[in-house]
């Protein structure tokens, strides 16, 4: 009896302390999403995130950047989705997160429109002096705006800017209140269809000053959970490559296309339509100085720090810091680039 019974505590204690050892590797993480149109919906529909890193993750949606990154600040969130501006916004607070991935490049998301018989030519950029020029200010539209008239040698003293919602936008335009507008759907499709473009997101990023959609990650959950890093970043990877795969033959029946339906709501063509507006770079560009790499020369550190000055500008933000490097990382990327070939 004596033996029996040191056996079965014996039993109970190894049951213990497995028990005990599954909960201490059980893994959580919670992640803010929120409304953008991106081929990441499918795995996140799929919960390929879940089945491949075996962490539970709570999906939550957030409004805004600015909401989110709050709830990031007092510890509610682990991993979010926000704008470059509202990045730049945060890391300017001493928010101790990376930047480790782009969701999107805004591309031709956001552009400057020129209205049909304004008498602006879309192809001279000079006969925008004297008009009048509609933006909603400290958005990313509003910092590639006062960009490109830097580039064209344009003060914005010699335009009239004023400062409207998307949805204003659209209604000043159909009165013929405003000239040109620099803006985003669904704004953006209405006014293109008596505008033309003079200039996009994408081309102006191209000339070192870019706006995007990142991914971000509290520095001490992405140092606590490398292997979860660079899996999350692999899957993302893999769906940003099977869209473009796919742009261009993609159908209210296709798997990205219905899951953005699901996860986000809007009908499938506005997906469809969404999805082609953004660029998704894939690992190796985003672990190079086009992206992430590069320490203070990559792009995406130097459009921190020149969102952050701009930010300032505009009374947002109390300082610009010496040097966004810290907040930048390639690591993960480059990890999912090296894993994927």
């Amino acid at each position: 009896m004596t033996t029996r019974r040191w056996m079965l505590a014996t039993v109970a204690a190894a049951s213990l302390l497995a028990g005990l050892a599954g909960a201490a590797e059980a893994k959580d993480v919670t992640i803010g999403y929120q409304l953008i149109y991106s081929p990441w919906a499918e795995p996140i529909v799929a919960k390929r995130f879940e089945k491949e890193t075996g962490y539970s993750i709570r999906w939550v949606k957030f409004d805004s950047g600015a909401k989110v990154i709050t709830a990031m600040a007092s510890g509610q969130v682990d991993i979010a989705v926000a704008g470059s501006s509202p990045i730049a916004a945060a890391a300017s607070q001493g928010i101790d997160f990376q930047l480790f991935w782009l969701l999107d490049d805004i591309n031709e998301a956001e552009v400057l429109v020129a209205r049909d018989g304004s008498g602006i030519d879309p192809k001279q950029p000079a006969t925008l002096k004297g008009k009048t020029l509609a933006v909603p200010f400290v958005s990313t539209a509003h910092f590639h705006t006062l960009f490109a008239l830097e580039t064209w040698g344009i003060q914005p003293s010699e335009i009239k800017i004023l400062n409207m919602q998307p949805n204003q936008i659209a209604a000043a335009w159909e009165r013929g209140d405003i000239d040109a507008a620099f803006v985003w759907d669904p704004a953006l499709a209405r006014i293109k269809k008596s505008g033309k473009v003079m200039v996009t997101s994408g081309e102006l990023s191209a000339k070192g000053k870019a706006t995007f959609d990142g991914l971000v990650a509290m520095r001490k959950f992405a140092e606590a959970n490398p292997e979860f890093m660079t899996k999350f970043v692999r899957i993302i990877d893999e769906a940003n490559a099977a869209y473009r795969q796919e742009k261009g033959k993609l159908g209210a029946d296709s798997p990205v296309v219905k899951a953005n339906v699901e996860l986000l709501g809007g009908e499938p063509q506005a997906v469809i339509d969404g999805l082609a507006l953004y660029g998704y770079p894939a690992a190796e560009e985003q672990a190079s100085p086009r992206w992430l790499g590069g320490g203070a020369d990559g792009i995406a550190v130097k459009a921190l720090q020149a969102t952050a000055e701009f930010l300032k500008a505009q009374g947002k933000v109390d300082q610009v810091l010496p040097d966004y490097t810290p907040f930048v990382t390639p690591a993960f990327a480059a990890a999912a680039a090296k894993a994927r070939s």
